[in-house]
């Protein structure tokens, strides 16, 4: 009987839990400021995504014909999944692992387990690209996502000013959910969070959502256009909705891979600590999201000239 006994993990004081909290949230910040200045946006835009996309929409998908319906939507779900290794969808696997892990997953099938939070992460997604997706197609070529003209003499854009608002915005709220993960800072969704659980996931859903409304993807772009032209609003729902469909394949892959691969044992390790799983959701999220501040907000400000930003040779 003794045997059966599993040891519960001894809690660390309530000094040493803040110093190590301190520590983790200015490592992870310094490792996002560090992202932002290494990050290569070719490598994802182009070599990565267009090697995925391009053989499958049969040419390159920045310009390559959409002649109709059935193609937008092969078109749209295609580059959503050319782009799924990006920083957001990166980072919101570091919800969902941990979530997959939690007392009350921990004791359903491992399938069920990723499934359910996935779907939830799916539904929140849809609702706002699809939606963003409808008032596209009814403004028009008025969205500033659509614009080539820039701000003045500068080399910014005005499109460039939607990307750094909507990722500034986007990149706060992942470090806001960051600390609130380990108590840094209050959360007045907390209530919500626990009572329905479906309830944070669709709430991240919503952020990887957010993410076309800013984003100046190539692929992306041209799909814009293409439903933008349609003036059907029905055209935008569903090809922004696959797009980010097409997104979450990479946080599913992810997660899929670590659980296999594991025998489940990464999410036996994170359940293992009162304060691991909180850990590992809160050091992905400040990463990213200081990553989104940084490279979006603050790099375009020295891009006006206000301020000076290191440069790689390659970026």
């Amino acid at each position: 009987m003794t045997d059966q006994l599993q040891t519960a993990p001894a809690m660390e004081p309530a000094s040493e839990l803040r110093h190590r909290n301190r520590l983790l949230v200015i490592g992870s910040a310094l490792a996002g400021v560090m992202l932002s200045i290494l990050w290569d946006p070719s490598l994802v835009d182009k070599v990565i995504a267009g090697t995925i996309a391009n053989p499958v929409v049969g040419g390159e998908a920045t310009k390559v014909a959409i002649t109709g319906p059935t193609a937008a939507a092969v078109f749209a779900f295609i580059t959503g999944v050319g782009g799924m290794f990006t920083a957001c969808n990166i980072a919101v696997f570091g919800a969902i692992a941990p979530m997959s892990s939690s007392p009350q997953t921990i004791r359903r099938s491992k399938v069920r387990a990723i499934v359910l939070p996935i779907a939830w992460l799916a539904a929140g997604a849809v609702v706002v690209a699809g939606l963003y997706g409808v008032i596209g197609v009814l403004i028009g070529d008025g969205m500033p996502q659509l614009s080539d003209a820039r701000i003045g003499d500068s080399s910014i854009r005005v499109r460039s000013i939607q990307s750094a608002v909507v990722f500034t915005l986007i990149g706060s709220v992942m470090i806001w959910y960051a600390l609130a993960a380990i108590g840094l800072v209050r959360n007045p969704l907390e209530r919500v969070f626990r009572r329905h659980p479906w309830a944070e996931m669709v709430f991240l859903g919503a952020l990887v959502g957010g993410f076309l409304i800013g984003r100046p993807f190539g692929m992306f772009r041209h799909m814009y256009e293409y439903a933008a032209a349609t003036g059907n609003p029905l055209v935008g729902f569903m090809t922004f909705a696959l797009q980010s469909l097409g997104n979450i394949v990479g946080v599913a892959t992810l997660l899929l891979l670590a659980t296999v691969l594991t025998g489940g044992r990464f999410q036996r390790w994170l359940a293992g600590d009162p304060h691991r799983a909180a850990r590992f959701t809160s050091s992905a999220f400040i990463v990213f999201g200081t990553f989104f501040v940084f490279y979006w907000g603050v790099k375009l400000v020295a891009r006006a000239g206000w301020l000076w930003w290191p440069t790689m040779p390659y970026n």
